[in-house]
């Protein structure tokens, strides 16, 4: 079949036996989040049903801002955007990361606010909505702190099920935190939100900063953009300024990490890695908040742990780091 944009021009030719994949993209944008949800526009199998948002690089509120400014960049103004949580699962002031992406959330370049108005739906009504509408077809990529999958899975029961994958940015598998030693800062962010996601027995990819942090853009990488005839390169090259210093600053990088793309690729070409399975739980209290640790299957235990019982997931164990590389560059600079 032929498969639109979202102006009405044609993308592709597809056979009909190779229905576009359904998405739903649930985050915080935050820079990179901008690059993977361009990204996603970009590429003609995917259908992307709306964005959820949530807190964590900014506000709920201004993601929801950000998400439509996206959109309608994208040219799909029509593309719905549910609004999230503003807080955790257990309330109080929810973390913000605006000392990496501005407080605009954009790297500062504060673009004027956007016509389209958000969906008169939570972001979890959504989820449950669109999830029952194509049981087993639609796909969640999980960009910030999992609040909102964790709403949707309390509020139906069959969610999890009914889901065809969830693929999550999160957690430091046997590796450093960004936050703190102990934690990565999505789960950080609502550790138990992610745990009760982690344990649902929902069909998860997880792609960790042990893996993202392999994935740079260099400095020469981001001059290559800026210089490209990307469609978005200018406006993606613009955000990166703020985000690239940071990553000097904190990191020692020059250049920066690509946390959220990469997931993306995780969705569209997961063969770029390969995974462990194991059962995954998050701790929610002490200095290690936010930790993520994964059950190897090495040991078989003498009795129940807080392991035992729960549906394994995929950890992302190791990354095609050219390949992927070389699939974000191609689609962040197609014309």
């Amino acid at each position: 079949m032929t498969k639109m944009n979202c102006d009405g021009g044609i993308l592709d030719a597809q056979p009909s036996s190779v229905p576009p994949s359904k998405l739903i993209i649930d985050t915080d944008p935050g820079i990179d989040d901008s690059m993977a949800i361009l990204m996603a526009f970009q590429t003609p199998q995917l259908e992307i049903l709306g964005l959820t948002t949530i807190f964590g690089n900014v506000t709920t509120e201004d993601a929801t801002r950000n998400a439509l400014l996206l959109c309608e960049i994208a040219g799909c103004p029509g593309v719905p955007v549910a609004e999230g949580s503003p807080e955790p699962l257990k309330g109080g002031m929810p973390r913000v990361a605006d000392f990496i992406h501005g407080s605009d959330g954009l790297g500062n370049i504060y673009l004027p606010p956007p016509k389209s108005k958000k969906c008169d739906k939570s972001a979890s009504e959504f989820l449950v909505e669109k999830v029952l509408e194509y049981p087993g077809e639609v796909s969640i990529l999980a960009l910030g702190p999992l609040t909102n999958l964790a709403l949707a899975i309390k509020r139906d029961s069959s969610f999890a099920s009914k889901v065809k994958s969830i693929v999550i940015l999160g957690g430091a598998f046997f590796a450093l935190g960004n936050v703190n030693p102990a934690a990565e800062a999505n789960i950080y962010g609502d550790p138990e939100a992610a745990d009760v996601v982690f344990t649902s027995g929902a069909s998860i990819i997880v792609v960790g900063i042990n893996i993202t942090t392999q994935v740079k853009m260099t400095d020469a990488d981001l001059l290559e953009l800026a210089e490209s005839k990307g469609k978005y390169a200018k406006l993606l090259s613009d955000m990166c300024k703020f985000y690239r210093d940071w990553h000097v600053k904190s990191d020692g990088v020059y250049g920066i990490f690509l946390h959220d793309p990469v997931s993306f690729v995780a969705v569209v070409r997961p063969d770029l890695f390969t995974y462990k399975k194991g059962v995954v739980r998050v701790e929610t209290q002490g200095i290690s908040v936010g930790h993520t640790l994964m059950d190897q299957g090495l040991k078989r235990w003498n009795g129940s742990n807080p392991w035992t019982g729960y549906s394994p997931v995929s950890v992302a164990w190791t990354v095609n780091v050219d390949e992927v590389l070389d699939y974000i560059k191609k689609l962040l600079m197609k014309p």
